[in-house]
């Protein structure tokens, strides 16, 4: 009787070991803050290494640090004249949400070893 090989768990995936420490990464600058600093500095150095569908998780994690801190800052700028109508907080929380809701899913797709379905998009 043969048995079926196992599955590697993503953490011992090696191709995939590096795009998930960059989605913890990003999901760890909530409480550290410069984490996501190191995890856009590894996703370019790792850019052009590894099959096709983990070079689409470095692009849409690359994406996702850029729109990340334009919509940011964004968010910030736009705080202070919403704080007078008392939902100022609500766009960083917004931009917060949009980005652990990007890890999330990047993390999922890189789960099952697919390649992201569209790294290029504003969306997940």
């Amino acid at each position: 009787m043969s048995e079926t090989p196992a599955i590697p768990t993503l953490a011992e995936d090696k191709e995939a070991r590096l795009p998930l420490i960059i989605y913890v990464l990003y999901l760890a600058s909530f409480v550290v803050g410069f984490t996501s600093i190191i995890g856009i500095v590894v996703a370019y150095v790792n850019k052009g290494e590894g099959p096709d569908w983990i070079q689409s998780h470095y692009q849409f994690q690359i994406r996702t640090f850029w729109l990340g801190l334009l919509l940011g800052i964004g968010a910030l700028i736009l705080m202070l004249p919403l704080a007078f109508f008392g939902i100022g907080f609500l766009l960083p929380l917004a931009v917060a949400v949009w980005f652990i809701v990007r890890c999330v899913f990047g993390i999922k797709y890189l789960s099952h070893r697919q390649p992201h379905p569209d790294p290029t998009t504003w969306k997940w």
